[in-house]
């Protein structure tokens, strides 16, 4: 894409990534792909704010170019230390060594640890403003979203948000940057609560002490460090985070995530009544395959749900190794207060349940039953799983 000008002297100049298979080496997005959102501001001074991916460092530096000299660049703006956000800095600053680099003070620390740069670094702290003509640019600091030293800028002048990682999404701009009607902007809701789920959640605390800090912040335009830039409604991102970080303390929805996986094909022909007894009662059931599904598409639905089906097979006594390694996943990113069930077919032993009420535990989920069968279910058994899933369901519509 070409650069695109947000409002008369500001300018979108990120790229987007269709390479990277595994965002930040965990999260799958190798059919969304992301977006690096770089902006620059035009002015008397002039200042970047947002960088880019080293892997994208070309096409990078020939947008900016083009707008550019880059010896009359200012001010670079870093929001955020990590990679995806600074790794084109050090060639940026072989090309234009006047450059000033802006940030906090875990930022200036940080910039000496990743890329041993000690000269030309402004600190700021909250409310700090810097002054380009026409422009200005005030910073907001927002620590653990999601590392210690993220912050936001806003420029005044326009009441552009430049949020940094907050109100990002996966997906890559796929012929505009905003939201425009053109746009399925359900997509990018559903890709801005992967994102949250898998970045942002365990940091629920901090998303709302910044929700607090822009409460009474005149914003027209949320300009993101991935995905849409959000100006016919930007208000829409700020209600979204606000609903799902309250999920961390409050109920979810009543829905039901189900989880499964299988050997032989048992356990799975359970999964088919269970799930049948769940809708029997009305209640909105998902369903993943945890041996296809990759686990960045299941926390969203987990986070969300207030009910959590688990059928997986006793393996060697244990609970199935792939669905233990994603309950441990759902721990690390804080999924916690859910209603349970398990059930699953073994071979000569079971476990699998056993292990499981470990795991619920860790995770702070009520466990409300189980369901075992040896081998094959038998047509009773199956009759039994279908009441089970309806049983289930009942209990997470109290």
């Amino acid at each position: 894409m070409l650069p695109v000008e947000i409002t008369p002297g500001i300018f979108w100049i990120g790229v987007n990534d269709r390479i990277t298979n595994l965002f930040e080496g965990l999260w799958d997005i190798s059919r969304e792909g992301i977006s690096y959102n770089s902006y620059l501001i035009r002015d008397e001074k002039n200042a970047v704010v947002d960088l880019n991916k080293a892997i994208l460092t070309g096409e990078y530096i020939t947008r900016l170019q083009s707008l550019i000299d880059l010896k009359e660049i200012d001010y670079v703006v870093i929001n955020h230390m990590e990679p995806d956000h600074t790794g084109v800095l050090q060639m940026l600053l072989t090309a234009a060594p006047q450059v000033q680099l802006v940030g906090t003070k875990k930022t200036q620390t940080m910039l000496k640890d990743f890329y041993g740069i000690t000269e030309n670094v402004l600190v700021v702290k909250e409310g700090d403003t810097i002054n380009l003509g026409r422009h200005t640019m005030r910073f907001i600091n927002t620590p653990f979203l999601h590392w210690p030293e993220t912050m936001m800028t806003l420029e005044e002048t326009e009441s552009i948000l430049f949020s940094c990682d907050a109100f990002g999404s996966y997906g890559t701009l796929n012929g505009t940057i905003f939201d425009d009607p053109s746009v399925n902007l359900d997509w990018y809701v559903d890709q801005a609560l992967r994102y949250y789920t898998n970045i942002i959640a365990i940091f629920s605390r901090p998303v709302r002490g910044a929700l607090t800090k822009l409460a009474d912040v005149p914003v027209k335009i949320i300009a993101p460090s991935h995905g849409l830039i959000w100006r016919a409604n930007p208000g829409r991102m700020v209600d979204l985070y606000d609903r799902w970080c309250k999920l961390a303390t409050e109920p979810a929805d009543p829905g039901i995530t189900l989880l499964f996986a299988t050997m032989y094909g048992n356990t799975e022909a359970m999964m088919e009544v269970v799930a049948q007894g769940i809708v029997d009662e009305g209640v909105k059931l998902k369903i993943f395959n945890i041996q296809k599904d990759h686990v960045s598409y299941i926390l969203p639905s987990l986070y969300t749900t207030r009910g959590v089906m688990i059928g997986a097979p006793t393996y060697e006594g244990m609970l199935f190794p792939t669905m233990e390694a994603v309950l441990n996943m759902a721990e690390s990113k804080h999924i916690f207060n859910k209603k349970a069930s398990i059930f699953g077919s073994y071979a000569w032993a079971g476990g699998a349940d056993r292990k499981f009420v470990e795991l619920a535990e860790k995770l702070k989920w009520e466990l409300l039953d189980s369901l075992t069968f040896n081998g094959t279910p038998s047509h009773e058994e199956l009759l039994r799983g279908r009441q089970f899933g309806a049983e289930f369901a009942r209990k997470i519509k109290e």
